[in-house]
């Protein structure tokens, strides 16, 4: 059994510029702040592409965590998918998606997960709704940062 969630992110500028701006490692850096989040390995700086990978260190529920994740899809601007290849997860994969509106754009992630250990009731209860904090944090700090 897997976990999944949308999150829908009303943006003031293009999607080419919100595109740019979810593939900047420091900025997802800076997002990330209150987590210790640091990327350690793979594309540490700046803009990361198709097939490249960057492993993460964070601390997440008092514990050190190592991540490896890779870009397996992208169709600039409009779509890209960032998926765990090494970590915590049984699985782990973040969509993103990308639409001009009248407005600026929308921003669209939808993550699905399934946790080794913990099973469905944790993820749904637990995981999800951490997750889901993070990348509204994460998405607040872009929206902040090309405004």
């Amino acid at each position: 059994m897997v976990s999944a969630f949308t999150l829908v992110t009303e943006c003031p500028v293009p999607a080419r510029t919100m595109f740019a701006a979810s593939l900047d490692i420091d900025l997802h850096v800076e997002s990330m702040r209150d987590t210790g989040e640091t990327a350690i390995d793979g594309v540490r700086s700046g803009s990361i592409g198709l097939g490249e990978s960057v492993t993460w260190r964070a601390r997440h529920f008092g514990i050190w965590f190592r991540m490896t994740s890779q870009i397996t899809a992208l169709d600039e601007p409009r779509r890209f998918v960032d998926q765990q290849v090494a970590g915590p997860f049984r699985s782990f994969v973040h969509e993103h998606l990308f639409e001009d509106t009248a407005d600026g754009s929308r921003m669209t992630d939808t993550i699905t997960l399934a946790s080794p250990v913990f099973g469905i009731l944790a993820e749904r209860l637990v995981l999800v709704p951490y997750l889901r904090r993070l990348i509204r944090q994460r998405n607040a700090t872009l929206v902040q940062s090309v405004h």
